[in-house]
């Protein structure tokens, strides 16, 4: 009983606050004043604008909090089941002697990130919303297109300075935009407003740069996803690294690895097009030269055949063909033979006697030389032998 008394005496005695103070410095002296928590949150509510927090590894668990100015900063406001992982540091109330961890900031796991992923994937792929078949064909030559990202952002003026080497003559509308937190309904609103189209855009880009997987979640709502796959025009998606895919990406017309790729897959090369604009100038020149020489032989052959059947020249051939003709007719006129000798001869009514059988004795005939005619009568018939 006297040990028991000695040993009494030789212990600390506290007070409660005194016992809590203690415990509180030694905490402070011991343990890191900021550190990195990886926890799934088992719980999540916002009371008085604070968000309190149950966290757990499935082994144990511990409360957090962030409060209300801090809350307001927080690009990632996690729901039950989310993975996190959190900067903070920890807070020790002596006056309850609890323990719980202040966040600073907090982002999703890659676990809650994937998991989001997927299950909007296989929501929007049952609705038929994420379709290859309704993708929007993207404008050859847009005049005008609207560049939704954060502004500014190196992101940005690569896309500004890709687009003028491209092709300067497309006008770009840049529309300021969050890209990434817990931003949905912002977005959703510039979207929606965008729909109506008053700027007249043919297409629109969606651009965010590079960043870790978890900063893209907002790309993964399924709210922004519904907005893109419902717009009237074609959207392209670039968004962070070529690895890197979204549910925005998905339902987008178009996906591009990253923003300047984006501007590549819109707007044509004028490199390009000025080649191929010289090479069809070629062509067009090679094939007007070959139409107007065929043109010309054809019109030869055509005046050609024109002029071999002119009535002038068919006149000619006639003349011509008369004349000879006429010179027959006229070598063999009986004009030229009585000329020669020869007589025509006939009966008193004018009919040609070719042989001694069409007449008789007493007959009375005409004989007609080339310079006149006498009368004369048939004294006798004599016939030759045959």
């Amino acid at each position: 009983m006297t040990d028991l008394n000695n040993a009494k005496q030789s212990l600390t005695t506290y007070s409660v606050k005194e016992l809590n103070e203690s415990i509180g410095l030694l905490l402070s002296r011991g343990f890191a004043p900021n550190f990195i928590l990886k926890a799934t949150v088992s719980k999540s509510q916002i009371k008085k604008g604070h968000l309190w927090l149950t966290l757990t590894d499935g082994k144990a668990s511990i409360d957090g909090v962030a409060w209300s100015s801090t809350r307001k900063s927080l690009k990632f406001i996690p729901k039950q089941d989310d993975g996190v992982v959190i900067f903070g540091k920890l807070n020790f109330w002596e006056s309850q002697a609890r323990v719980s961890v202040q966040v600073f900031d907090i982002r999703p796991s890659i676990s809650t990130v994937l998991k989001k992923f997927e299950i909007v994937k296989s929501k929007l792929y049952k609705e038929g919303l994420i379709d290859d078949s309704l993708r929007k064909k993207l404008p050859k030559y847009p005049h005008s297109i609207g560049i939704l990202t954060s502004v500014p952002s190196s992101a940005l003026a690569d896309m500004l300075r890709t687009s003028k080497e491209r092709w300067p003559l497309t006008k770009l509308q840049i529309i300021p935009i969050p890209v990434q937190g817990n931003n949905e309904t912002e977005l959703k609103s510039i979207l929606s407003k965008l729909k109506i189209n008053k700027l007249k855009l043919e297409a629109v880009i969606i651009a965010r740069g590079g960043g870790s997987r978890e900063d893209l979640m907002l790309f993964d709502s399924e709210i922004i996803a519904r907005e893109i796959a419902t717009f009237p025009i074609p959207v392209i998606t670039g968004i962070g690294h070529e690895d890197d895919l979204t549910v925005s990406d998905l339902v987008s017309d178009h996906r591009s690895a990253t923003p300047t790729a984006a501007i590549v897959d819109l707007l044509p090369s004028r490199e390009i097009e000025k080649n191929k604009f010289l090479q069809n100038k070629k062509i067009l020149k090679d094939y007007l030269k070959l139409f107007f020489q065929n043109t010309k032989k054809s019109l030869i052959i055509k005046k050609s055949f024109f002029q071999s059947y002119s009535p002038r020249l068919l006149i000619k051939n006639k003349r011509t063909k008369i004349n000879y003709m006429y010179g027959i007719l006229n070598a063999l006129s009986p004009e030229k033979l009585l000329k020669r000798g020869f007589a025509l001869i006939t009966d008193e009514s004018g009919n040609s006697i070719y042989s001694v059988q069409n007449v008789k004795e007493k007959d009375k005939l005409i004989v007609q030389f080339c310079d006149g005619k006498i009368t004369a009568e048939v004294d006798s018939l004599n016939y030759d032998k045959i």
